[in-house]
């Protein structure tokens, strides 16, 4: 698997310079805004959606002051989601870090939110970047609409693999269709090819959302054994939905039960988990994964060669074949 490092190449001196801006845009007047943007700016993780927004940027055309625009709203954004995230599922970790609510608590987390989606929004309105504004907006919409589809389906554990793929591709795969959308924009692309690397970046997305759905399978370093933190959490994910339509009646509702009313017992967990991949729920989700990523890449095969189409290529690979 070509390295991350080596999939940034073409876009390097982007990304470190999109860093820079990047911190800047997160400036305030308040010192305990400066503190715990500073805190955000330390812990951010692979940046897989900047470098989306730059490769497609430069597949289409050139990278230029709306691409770091571009990039700053959306890591913005998704930065603003994420903190909202860990208040709703109160929680205290995020990429190994202290999540800012469980150092400065609810309101504070609540509002920093805000505050850098406003942030995002100014930025935008201040440059007439209203393409981008839109673009954004309405993954905004659809990854709010996703979140609420999943609790309420959680609540009543009735999901089937359509529902399941709705919610995906509003949670998740939005925001990387926007990210390539935006950096396509960007770059002064026409109408149809935006729409193209939209639709190229909705198609990565629920691939790269499988992708994740499957770590919960896999063993952890700490205890060799896997980690069931979606079940724990009543989320029904393709290798269990698979499992649930092809088991008989009295299995189903074995399997309901346990995610209902057991999702704490680990023991049970554990052997839900174990059913799970004796059914093939592991190895279909595989295959379904693989067949949403070559459908992405095909979606590439009449642009025109380059460095950034090649990293974009293996960032695709990437985000199916990551460790993490």
């Amino acid at each position: 698997m070509t390295s991350l490092k080596e999939i940034k190449a073409p876009v390097e001196q982007h990304i470190l310079e999109f860093d820079k801006r990047f911190k800047s845009s997160m400036r305030s007047s308040v010192p305990l805004l400066d503190k715990i943007t500073a805190y955000l700016v330390k812990r951010k993780g692979k940046q897989i959606r900047p470098l989306f927004v730059f490769l497609t940027a430069q597949t289409c055309g050139e990278v230029n002051d709306g691409t770091y625009r571009a990039a700053s709203l959306i890591e913005l954004l998704h930065t603003a989601t994420l903190i909202h995230d860990d208040v709703v599922d109160d929680s205290n970790k995020r990429r190994g870090y202290f999540s800012l609510n469980a150092l400065w608590q609810n309101k504070i987390s609540v509002l920093i939110g805000d505050f850098l989606l406003s942030k995002g929004l100014l930025l935008s309105l201040d440059n007439n970047d209203f393409e981008f504004l839109r673009i954004v907006s309405e993954a905004t919409r659809e990854m709010s609409e996703g979140e609420l589809l999943q609790i309420e389906k959680a609540r009543k554990l009735d999901i089937q693999e359509d529902i399941y793929f709705e919610i995906i591709r509003k949670k998740t795969a939005s925001l990387i269709a926007s990210c390539c959308a935006a950096g396509a924009s960007s770059a002064g692309a026409d109408n149809n090819l935006v729409k193209k690397m939209h639709k190229f970046g909705e198609l990565t997305g629920i691939a790269f959302q499988i992708k994740d759905d499957l770590f919960d399978y896999n063993k952890t370093f700490d205890t060799g054994k896997p980690t069931g933190i979606d079940i724990k959490e009543k989320k029904m994910t393709l290798p269990l939905i698979y499992t649930l339509n092809n088991s008989s009646w009295s299995e189903k509702r074995k399997i309901i039960n346990t995610v209902k009313n057991h999702s704490q017992d680990k023991e049970q967990v554990m052997n839900l988990m174990q059913k799970v991949r004796e059914s093939g729920g592991i190895e279909y989700a595989e295959k379904l994964m693989l067949q949403y990523r070559d459908k992405a890449l095909s979606m590439l095969d009449d642009m025109p060669d380059s460095p950034a189409l090649t990293s974009l290529r293996n960032l695709v690979l990437f985000t199916t074949e990551r460790a993490n």
